[in-house]
């Protein structure tokens, strides 16, 4: 059927012929419209075939000729079709010299054609066009359909997706991570494109973006998966050129089902996440015989080798007014989209619970969600330059509403029957986490380092600066230097010739100043218990300037 300028000339029953523009009849023709108007430029869209008589125009005119062929070359027109017989006995030359001017087609139409079979022509084609692109978006559809229903699932469907748009198709999971690509090729291709879909990730669900990123660069356009307001994927494909009609159908198709492939029903998401609460809460309470039960085979696999317990929170979480997803705060949905698509990438088992504010993950010991866990919160810390997360609770929420408000907190490898226990230990080294504003700390670092860092607390430095405050005092008046004798006296456990050497006086002066020290503070240093408090005092207050305790006393 006729849908160019060449398909209507060799349309036997038009009879038109060509009088300019000879190269340019391989043009689509998106309609044809007759008008009679000096200038019909306002009532054209582009991609029409205008049909004149030239009624009101003096096409005999070179400059007038010339000035409309321009006009209408301009706004988009792909050809003039010029009525013989009609106000003129043949197509003037001026009008024939404009047309090869401007590189415009001119046809010709006998008196024997009229305009609305050239109209019904061209309207017929479009119509065949559209039912073309319909049937061969229906059979896209039954195609991609039976490929998601498939054993491989979205592999296949990204392949006869890339096929039908003869491109390429890729999927990227929750986490951005590319899962699958169509050729295999196109999975390097995908993987450059990271931040354009990590900026539609951000944007409600459904979106879409069109981007590419080079001149002569293939046209990517990027759909997002998913019903709620997260998405739960993205879908990208790879053209030479825009999408039609057919083509389009069937990435509307691809999306459809690749939503209902990535975002199971909610039924079954809530039933999976009871279920792995009710799993959590036997483990918790000592019953890991009954929780293996219940597991089966969703979660059996996770319980029959080591595991870690995952104890994450918002840091935000403590009256701040960062904005809640339904799942929980948005840095936690995050951690555990992380997690899961990695472990879903392994084939790997991992359990995540919300629980209230906090998130519990159970992952397999050095396993892809146990490692995704450590990328992501080293990717928190490098964005705050390895520093300390801020402190203070304004500071905290500003650090939640950035995408940085996290807390996580590691236990040792664990099994089931020792499940309760690794979860306090996560919960102790969360608990480190924060106050040391790290986002990630396992509990076999705070259990092999010092006990120093704890110290690293408002509360603590409070009461080090109360019990010494009368022996600064007293230093701060040019009468002896008590606190650092303390100091060097404990240091050396008492021993005074030892400790008098450090200060460089007399062990009858050190004596003196420690009975001083007693008379101040009205305490005992024979007390072990006085000792103790005033060595982690001093460590303290020297933790101030020495992070977490470092040099010696």
């Amino acid at each position: 059927m006729p849908h160019t300028l060449a398909s209507l000339v060799h349309h036997s029953a038009l009879k038109l012929t060509v009088l300019a523009g000879a190269d340019r009849l391989a043009t689509p023709v998106r309609w044809a419209h007759a008008s009679e108007l000096i200038d019909p430029v306002p009532y054209m869209e582009g991609g029409e075939l205008l049909l004149i008589t030239a009624l009101k125009l003096d096409a005999e005119d070179p400059e007038t000729a010339r000035r409309y062929v321009r006009r209408v070359a301009g706004a988009g027109v792909v050809g003039l079709g010029f009525a013989v017989g009609v106000n003129y006995e043949d197509v003037p030359q001026a009008l024939v010299t404009a047309a090869e001017e401007e590189a415009l087609p001119l046809l010709g139409v006998p008196r024997s054609t009229p305009f609305i079979a050239i109209s019904k022509a061209v309207s017929a084609a479009v119509a065949a066009d559209q039912y073309r692109a319909v049937t061969e978006g229906f059979e896209a559809q039954r195609e991609l359909t039976r490929a998601a229903l498939g054993a491989e699932g979205p592999a296949e469907l990204l392949a006869r997706l890339a096929a039908h748009l003869k491109g390429w198709a890729a999927l990227y999971d929750a986490s951005g991570a590319v899962v699958a690509a169509a050729p295999d090729w196109a999975a390097r291709r995908a993987a450059r494109l990271g931040d354009d879909v990590g900026r539609l990730r951000e944007r409600p669900a459904p979106a879409s973006s069109v981007v590419s990123e080079a001149a002569g660069d293939d046209r990517v356009e990027l759909q997002s998966l998913g019903t709620g307001r997260r998405a739960r994927g993205v879908l990208a494909v790879g053209t030479g050129a825009p999408l039609g009609t057919a083509e389009r159908f069937a990435v509307h198709s691809a999306v459809a089902l690749l939503t209902l492939t990535t975002e199971r029903s909610r039924a079954l998401q809530e039933a999976e996440q009871r279920l792995g609460a009710a799993v959590l809460r036997m483990l918790l309470a000592g019953e890991p015989d009954h929780a293996r039960a219940v597991a089966g085979r969703l979660y059996g696999g996770l319980l029959d080798a080591p595991f870690r317990v995952v104890v994450a929170e918002s840091v935000a979480a403590d009256g701040a007014d960062g904005a809640e997803s339904a799942g929980g705060p948005p840095v936690l949905d995050a951690l555990a989209d992380a997690m899961e698509s990695a472990a879903a990438r392994t084939g790997e088992a991992v359990l995540a619970v919300p629980e209230g504010g906090r998130l519990v993950v159970l992952a397999a010991d050095g396993g892809a969600a146990a490692e995704a866990c450590a990328e992501h919160a080293a990717a928190a810390e490098a964005r705050f330059g390895g520093q300390p997360l801020p402190r203070g609770r304004a500071a905290r929420a500003e650090a939640g509403r950035s995408g940085e408000g996290l807390a996580i907190g590691l236990s040792a490898p664990s099994g089931p029957r020792d499940a309760a226990h690794a979860y306090r230990q996560a919960e102790q080294a969360l608990s480190v986490a924060r106050r040391r504003g790290r986002v990630l700390v396992e509990h076999e670092d705070v259990a092999a380092g010092s006990v120093l860092p704890l110290l690293a607390d408002d509360a603590v430095r409070a009461f080090a600066d109360g019990l010494l405050r009368a022996l600064h005092e007293h230093d701060a008046t040019g009468r002896g230097d008590l606190v650092a004798s303390l100091r060097a006296w404990l240091s050396r456990h008492g021993q005074w010739d030892a400790a008098a050497a450090d200060l460089g006086v007399h062990r009858h002066t050190l004596r003196y100043r420690m009975r001083r020290v007693e008379e101040i503070l009205g305490r005992s240093l024979d007390d072990p218990d006085v000792r103790m408090e005033l060595w982690l005092a001093l460590k303290t207050t020297a933790a101030v300037t020495e992070p977490y305790g470092g040099g010696t006393a």
